[in-house]
């Protein structure tokens, strides 16, 4: 593991996703009217030669909007994307200062979000400018069910999201909201929820996603990491209610455990008939708990093998990491087989200074991770 820092300065990104028809650009047109957003720059990636979205957002100043419409973003990201992000600092800018605070990016309904993450994490150029602050993905409760089934694209994106933001909540009854709402739940236990009530969403509840935000000195690492959430995805008396953007607290906020007793051996009933034509069923999210300190070097080693054997359908890695002969807690992030640079923490926030790994994994069984990690703890030297 390379040497731990931390990453405030740089421009925080927003990645708006979600399929064909969800209400992205509904959600974004409102957005972007708020104070919050007042210094930021949008690029809309609209797939095709006439930019329907871009007629959406008129009333946006074109000065502070790029739209890309040579292909879909996770197709060019290695051209567009990044020459934008690239030039955007000189671009815009005024007295030599640029224009924006933040970058929101919206794709397309059909992109794959882990390309443009990639982007962000190891394009040398953009790297050293921007850093994630998480990806949010709108969700059609009216078709949502069966684009799930249809679509492993739409799963993925609701797979890889920090924030799930609720559309058209108002033409559907309680009971189908309810069944939508356990299936994200099992799909991506840690995002919170959101309805976006005729596309209005408070800009505040979609920021500060990442480890960091420009608000907080003190980095709200229950928050980020969530673990207790991949508990309750399989507890049939957890609440997972979603909360509109007035309201507080996170999903998951209802019949927490005690993190204390989470035991990471222990084997989860996902509750529900699988079905080979369900593409979330190949989608499995946990939390793995380490009560010794982690030797630096084996962690690398393990983290190459899981990479080299599944990368591609790590969809999303977090951790909060007792490092041995570090004082202090060191935090992990990966996308696939990419990951952000380690940060070392201010300090720990409570006793509890065991190391907890969420993963969000696609094919990937829990028990190839845990027997791993095992093997790896009890054969590495001291």
């Amino acid at each position: 593991m390379t040497s731990p820092h931390l990453e405030t300065e740089l421009t925080p990104v927003t990645l708006l996703t979600g399929f064909l028809g969800s209400g992205k650009t509904t959600v974004l047109n409102q957005l972007v009217r708020q104070p919050t957003l007042a210094r930021t720059l949008v690029i809309i990636n609209e797939f095709g030669e006439i930019g329907l979205d871009h007629l959406l957002m008129s009333r946006v100043a074109d000065d502070n909007m790029i739209e890309m419409s040579s292909g879909c973003l996770c197709c060019t990201i290695r051209g567009d994307l990044v020459e934008t992000l690239r030039d955007a600092h000189w671009r815009y800018q005024v007295g030599g200062e640029p224009r924006f605070d933040r970058v929101v990016i919206e794709t397309t309904g059909l992109a794959d979000p882990a390309p443009i993450i990639h982007t962000l994490m190891s394009v040398g150029a953009i790297a050293r400018r921007y850093r994630l602050d998480g990806v949010v993905a709108t969700i059609d409760l009216t078709s949502a069910e069966t684009t799930l089934d249809a679509q492993p694209e739409a799963v993925k994106q609701a797979a890889m999201a920090d924030c799930l933001l609720l559309t058209k909540r108002d033409l559907v009854d309680a009971e189908q909201a309810a069944a939508l709402e356990q299936r994200l739940q099992r799909i991506n236990p840690a995002a919170s929820r959101l309805e976006a009530r005729h596309g209005q969403v408070d800009a505040a509840d979609i920021l500060g996603l990442g480890l960091f935000s420009t608000n907080a000195k003190i980095p709200d690492v229950a928050r980020w990491l969530n673990e207790e959430a991949y508990a309750q995805a399989h507890d049939p008396h957890a609440s997972h209610s979603p909360r509109s953007s007035q309201q507080a607290g996170t999903a998951g906020d209802s019949g927490q455990r005690d993190h204390q007793d989470h035991d990471h051996h222990h084997d989860h009933d996902h509750g529900h008939a699988h079905d080979v034509n369900r593409h979330d069923d190949h989608i499995q999210s946990f939390a793995i708990v380490v009560d010794q300190p982690i030797p630096d070097a084996m962690l690398d080693a393990w983290l190459d093998l899981l990479l080299a054997m599944c990368g591609q359908d790590m969809l999303r890695i977090k951790g909060i990491l007792n490092v041995r002969g570090r004082p202090k807690p060191i935090a992990i992030h990966g996308v696939q087989h990419l990951f952000y640079p380690p940060i070392e923490l201010p300090g720990w926030t409570s006793e509890d200074r065991r190391s907890k790994l969420v993963f969000i994994t696609r094919d990937v069984p829990r028990a190839v991770i845990e027997e791993t990690l095992e093997a790896f703890l009890a054969t590495w030297p001291e």
